[in-house]
């Protein structure tokens, strides 16, 4: 496509040019800084990319002419950046070679007036393999200068770890072929995971290279990665199309986590993995609860001291067995449980009870609830189990429901009917008779439902009188008729005193009916006869007769 005459014609003209992607934060989306990538802007073709010439320009010693052109025109740019914007800069295996790189990058930022500590120099692992102590002389010299370094590609090359241990890097760029196969891959995931957590440990920034997508940007960043580039973000801009973007989110997407919370994730992310794994397990083993992790054959991977005391065996002994092996007489009642969390159904509340390891005493229970564990593109890789002594709650449920009976059953043998209702007349409890008294089957089920079976004579009476002995909190003393026109109707007296607070307010009212039909068939028959005398009386003339024959 172009030649060495073109190229040496492009440099003479100045053709080549910088362009800037966008490296953006993950945590926020807001662009953080920019790489810079070179383009040559050719009269006919247009801007052409730099695997059309690069290699061209190294070949035929040219690559410092065409750097120049690029670091100078970038880093006038770069001036007009924000000071918290960082610029990227490649460098040619072929530079990492020349011991002048450190002070031709130093004159050609200065010249343009750009701060050396916003510069960070990308090396790629091939750079290093020719000669790494010359290389490594090389970047302490940038270093030096105030210069970031970033190992570019990691993970494509033959001797990363001991390049990672022999140059002074701040950053380290993960392969763009890993974060495209993510989420289709798990040895990818893991890969992106492993060096994300290899980059913490060195107290190295990781930057992820060819985000295409939202859910690759979410999972790199529940990965603990700090800063990602790729069309997701946008393409590489020219200059005047960069400074536009500096400091604000690129349209259409929303930062994964809020502003305000952005400094405390980024801590917890950017936790070593030592430290964070301390911190896991001081949680897992200090809480009250047990808990445990399986992996898809149902095998104890991990166990917390507490649910190993449950289990009445060491955590050593769980480690590498199955439910099963463990717990082989409980295990066909948890199969159903286990089976459903490793198709992706949590279960919760399942109550165990588990014989008492002394004799004769009673059964211990326990509450547990399983949960799938999914990785990051939802593929169920094991699952969690939490389990909890419920013990002593059971044991007090049952002296509870005991102490209850216990005051329960001479309040239903009580002859009279018992009630208790609250402040505002509800009822709350009746004896089993009042279904009897009342003529109906079953008891109320609340409210005021007991007055509904008063004689239609008796309710407008009654219920005025209830009222009123509720409402000024008097003590409560009516009589009235109760029942069913099929089942007949008896007379009832109601009575009841109420219970007041600290504060003096009615709480509730405890009391009871009296069923006193007989008593007034009595009171009845007695007015009667005594009725009937009374008409007797009345109707015998008054005085005596007298005897004559006395006098």
């Amino acid at each position: 496509m172009v030649d060495l005459l073109d190229l040496r014609k492009a440099l003479d003209e100045d053709a080549m040019v910088p362009t800037f992607q966008t490296v953006n934060d993950l945590r926020t989306g807001i662009c953080a800084g920019f790489e810079v990538l070179a383009r040559w802007q050719h009269p006919e073709h247009g801007l052409i990319l730099p695997q059309n010439f690069i290699t061209l320009a190294e070949n035929n010693a040219l690559i410092g002419s065409l750097s120049e052109q690029i670091f100078r025109k970038a880093f006038q740019t770069g001036v007009l950046l924000p000071p918290s914007s960082f610029l990227a800069v490649n460098i040619s295996p072929i530079q990492l070679r020349d011991e002048h790189l450190a002070e031709a990058i130093r004159r050609w930022a200065e010249d343009s007036g750009f701060p050396l500590n916003r510069v960070t120099v990308e090396i790629t692992e091939t750079a290093l393999l020719d000669n790494l102590e010359l290389a490594r002389r090389i970047a302490i010299e940038l270093k030096n200068l105030g210069c970031s370094l970033a190992l570019d590609d990691f993970g494509t090359g033959y001797s990363s770890l001991l390049h990672l241990q022999a140059l002074p890097f701040d950053k380290l760029k993960i392969d763009r072929g890993f974060v495209k196969n993510m989420l289709g891959s798990r040895e990818s995931r893991k890969i992106v995971a492993g060096v994300i957590g290899l980059a913490h440990s060195l107290d190295l920034v990781t930057v992820a290279e060819g985000i295409e997508t939202e859910e690759q940007a979410e999972m790199l960043l529940a990965f603990g990665c700090r800063l990602g580039q790729g069309w997701f973000y946008g393409r590489p801009v020219a200059a005047e199309a960069a400074l536009a973007v500096v400091g604000s989110a690129p349209r259409n997407i929303s930062p994964a986590i809020s502003t305000t919370d952005a400094a405390l994730v980024g801590q917890t992310l950017e936790t070593r993995p030592a430290e964070r794994f301390a911190q896991l397990q001081a949680l897992y083993n200090g809480a009250p609860v047990g808990l445990c992790y399986l992996d898809r054959s149902l095998r104890y991977i991990s166990i917390n001291h507490r649910l190993a005391e449950m289990n009445r065996r060491p955590v050593w002994e769980h480690i590498g067995r199955t439910v099963q092996e463990i717990h082989p007489e409980k295990y066909p009642t948890w199969e159903p449980y286990l089976l459903s969390a490793l198709r992706g159904e949590a279960t919760h509340g399942v109550e165990i009870m588990r014989p008492s390891p002394e004799p004769g005493e009673a059964p211990e229970f326990n509450l547990a609830s399983y949960q799938p564990a999914w990785d990051e593109a939802g593929e169920v890789i094991g699952l969690s189990i939490a389990v909890v002594d419920i013990t002593a709650l059971k044991r007090a449920e049952e002296a509870l429901r005991e102490r209850d009976d216990l005051y329960r059953r001479p309040f239903e043998i009580n002859p009279h009917i018992p009630w208790i209702i609250d402040a505002k007349g509800r009822s709350l409890h009746l004896n089993s008779h009042w279904s009897h008294a009342a003529g109906r089957s079953g008891l109320p089920t609340g409210g005021r439902d007991w007055l509904e079976n008063l004689h239609p004579d008796d309710s407008e009476a009654t219920m005025k009188a209830f009222m009123a002995a509720t409402s000024s909190g008097v003590s409560i003393d009516i009589e009235y008729r109760s029942g069913s026109n099929n089942a007949g109707w008896r007379w009832m007296r109601l009575r009841g005193s109420p219970h007041r607070n600290e504060q003096g307010e009615v709480t509730h009212w405890y009391g009871v009916v009296e069923d006193i039909d007989d008593r007034k068939q009595i009171d009845d028959a007695l007015q009667f006869i005594q009725e009937r005398l009374r008409t007797l009386f009345t109707a015998i003339p008054v005085g005596f007769p007298v005897d004559k024959a006395a006098h």
